[in-house]
């Protein structure tokens, strides 16, 4: 039997708990260069979707987390809750001050 367990708070989540799965994922953004500017009718947005595709089928270690990298996580309804409300975690980083010494 499966178990499964919020991946923020902890919590043991119980067969037939209400639980939410967060997929992200995160890859290397290539900017045209200059030489690319006739390339214009090119949808650079297709190509790197066609890329990711292709890894996801490959899962090939000779890719980096630095170009790619999936995450897969677990909340239970509270830790959603929170999740929704700041997604990138920046209201945590604001209250830590240091002084200036």
């Amino acid at each position: 039997m499966i178990r499964y367990s919020c991946d923020m708070c902890k919590r043991e989540l119980d067969t037939g708990d209400l639980r939410y799965v967060v997929k992200m994922g995160m890859y290397a953004a290539f900017d045209p260069t200059d030489d690319d500017e006739d390339d214009d009718d090119r949808d650079h947005l297709q190509e790197i979707q066609d890329i990711l595709e292709r890894i996801e089928d490959l899962e090939d270690d000779r890719i980096g987390e630095d170009v790619y990298k999936q995450l897969r996580f677990d909340l239970c309804p509270e830790c959603r809750r929170k999740f929704l409300q700041n997604p990138l975690g920046r209201e945590v980083a604001k209250a830590f001050s240091f002084s200036e010494n």
